[in-house]
């Protein structure tokens, strides 16, 4: 008798089911990307390729050429090139030395009032260049306000309509970032190295110099940071130096954007150009502390103690303090509220008195109200994705690894930061104007979706780098423990990170909200048409010599700004929990 023996029967195991849920996963991290790419990558990068090739993209005959260089290095392109240089060196030097005396003064001294220059330089931080000019511009113009007064400022007008109040003008606008610079790195730095002179036989000079040496890698910084913003700066250039008929390479470069027919080649050349010279400034700081050592902290370093002014230069810091802050905010405003005030200012009709029939006029013309609300809901919009997306990005640099992705964003954003924005806008209105894009079914140009992702462009990459280092500080343990206690992913990110970040997102929204409103070159170049925003409607109406009309419109931008930022602020104090008020501040 045989027996069979069944062999168990074997079961492939079947193939495994498509996992959904990864896609689901990647999907806002994609999208993520493809925003990235948009606004960021493909804007520049083929803005900056026509320059080479203008047949790629329809702009001209040639595959490559660089007959845009030779244009951009010849005539008044050139005398632009190099009227941004000189002027940029001069700005850098200026704007070094003020904002080492600011510095030293304000950490080191126990000058009086030290609040009130500390929010001086913030003031002049958040200040538009163009407003600077403007208010200058109102105060000494012919028939101008300190003329309508009976004073000639002949002499004046002529100094200050040339390179002479474009230097001071970029200089005081540039004072405060070579201020955060030097005075970050002067207050860490101990007293030991001045006593250690002083014992040595060497005076107050020598222990100075001692102290300018060992700052030199913020100097340089300092030095760096002011000569890219000078140069890249359109709100002068399309202000105060076009005014006196002064070239510079941002707005030589928006007259070839804004041409018939438009240049942009020639555009993109000058493009590459502003970026060579903000590399230059780099190259020379790096150059400059090669091979040096500039460590000076360790566990022996004291806090400096602030050095007793006398009477004399108690005064005359002081007077230096306060020059600095009327040149560059008093001034101004004296010049753009006084302008609001008076009826018929550049005009022949018009009593020339004082009067607040321009402000009336702001809230009662659409000429002149409509821009202002425009802008202000087109720079609430982009303060709000500034802010999601902000953290979105801090989130993403901040995550522990070295992944490829995080270091290309990171590489990304530096480079976003270093653009001119005007250079940002070139690109946008060529690579939105593509037949390829439009064959893409994407139809952005002239449109206020171009220009709010344009105004996001310029905000996103320098409000994500300041959330940086609140968003590091988040622990993953805190979404965890909400995650265990039975709350979402949302639920739990809302009541555990939410409160830990209120003060921070508040205060990137107010900054760019701020920052947004008064937007000068994007603005320019990408407002669509019939609805322009209120900083072209400030110079429209002063190029049409409504000087009353555009400074109370200068006038109405800047208290909204300030009234959203106090009702923002006002409002957190009032309505947010307790608890989320106390974070973040410390105990007496």
């Amino acid at each position: 008798m045989t027996t069979t023996v069944e062999r168990p029967i074997e079961r492939r195991a079947a193939p495994p089911a498509p996992r959904s849920g990864a896609w689901l996963r990647c999907a806002p991290l994609l999208a993520f990307w493809v925003l990235v790419v948009a606004i960021l990558v493909a804007p520049i990068l083929l803005f900056l390729l026509v320059a080479f090739s203008p047949r790629l993209f329809e702009q001209g005959p040639q595959w490559f050429t660089l007959d845009g260089f030779r244009e951009a290095l010849s005539g008044t392109l050139l005398q632009g090139l190099l009227n941004s240089l000189l002027v940029g060196l001069a700005t850098a030097v200026i704007a070094a030395a003020v904002g080492f005396g600011v510095a030293w003064a304000v950490a080191r001294t126990d000058v009086p009032a030290r609040p009130l220059w500390t929010a001086t330089m913030f003031g002049l931080l958040l200040a538009p260049s163009y407003l600077v000019a403007l208010g200058w511009e109102r105060l000494l113009e012919p028939a101008g306000v300190l003329e309508l007064l009976g004073l000639d400022v002949t002499a004046a007008r002529g100094l200050f309509y040339g390179p002479f109040g474009v230097v001071v003008v970029l200089a005081v606008k540039g004072v405060p970032f070579a201020y955060l610079a030097i005075s970050s790195a002067l207050r860490g730095l101990g007293e030991e190295l001045e006593a250690a002179a002083r014992v040595h036989g060497g005076g107050r000079i020598a222990a100075l110099r001692i102290v300018v040496a060992l700052l030199a890698p913020a100097v340089w910084s300092a030095l760096a940071i002011v000569f890219a913003e000078s140069i890249s700066d359109f709100g002068v250039a399309a202000t105060l130096a076009n005014d006196a008929h002064f070239p510079v390479a941002t707005f030589t470069l928006y007259d070839a954007v804004d041409s018939f027919p438009v240049r942009f080649p020639v555009a993109a050349a000058v493009g590459w150009m502003l970026m060579g010279l903000a590399g230059l400034a780099l190259l020379a700081q790096s150059r400059a502390l090669r091979g040096r050592s500039y460590r000076v902290l360790g566990g022996r370093s004291r806090p400096a103690r602030r050095h007793r002014l006398g009477a004399p230069t108690t005064v005359l810091t002081v007077a230096g303090l306060t020059v600095v802050a009327l040149v560059g905010l008093g001034v101004p405003a004296l010049g753009a509220v006084s302008a609001s005030l008076i009826d018929g200012l550049g005009s022949l009709i018009g009593s020339h008195g004082l009067t607040l029939a321009n402000y009336e006029r702001v809230l009662a013309s659409p000429a002149l109200r409509e821009p202002l609300l425009y802008s202000a809901r087109l720079a609430a919009i982009t303060a709000t994705a500034t802010a999601v997306l902000g953290v979105a990005v801090a989130r993403i640099l901040s995550t522990r690894g070295t992944r490829i992705s995080s270091r290309l964003l990171d590489l990304l954003l530096l480079t976003a930061v270093a653009l001119p924005g005007i250079v940002f806008a070139a690109g946008y209105i060529f690579t939105y104007n593509l037949p390829l894009i439009n064959g893409l079914g994407i139809h952005l140009y002239e449109t206020t979706t171009l220009l709010v992702l344009g105004y996001l462009a310029t905000a996103l990459p320098s409000t994500s780098r300041v959330l940086l280092g609140s968003v590091g500080q988040v622990q993953e343990s805190l979404r965890e423990a909400g995650r265990v206690h039975g709350a979402g992913a949302t639920a739990s990110w809302l009541r555990t990170v939410l409160p830990l970040l209120a003060r921070p997102l508040l205060s990137a929204w107010v900054l760019t909200f701020a920052g947004t409103l008064l937007e000068l070159p994007v603005s320019q170049l990408l407002y669509p048409p019939d609805h322009p925003p209120v900083s072209v409607g400030i110079t429209k109406a002063l190029a049409n010599y409504d000087f009353g009309g555009g400074t109370a419109m200068e006038v109405s931008a800047v208290v909204l700004a300030l009234a959203v930022a106090a009702v923002v602020w006002g409002g957190f104090h009032l309505l947010a929990p307790a608890g989320w008020r106390r974070i973040g501040r410390t105990r007496d």
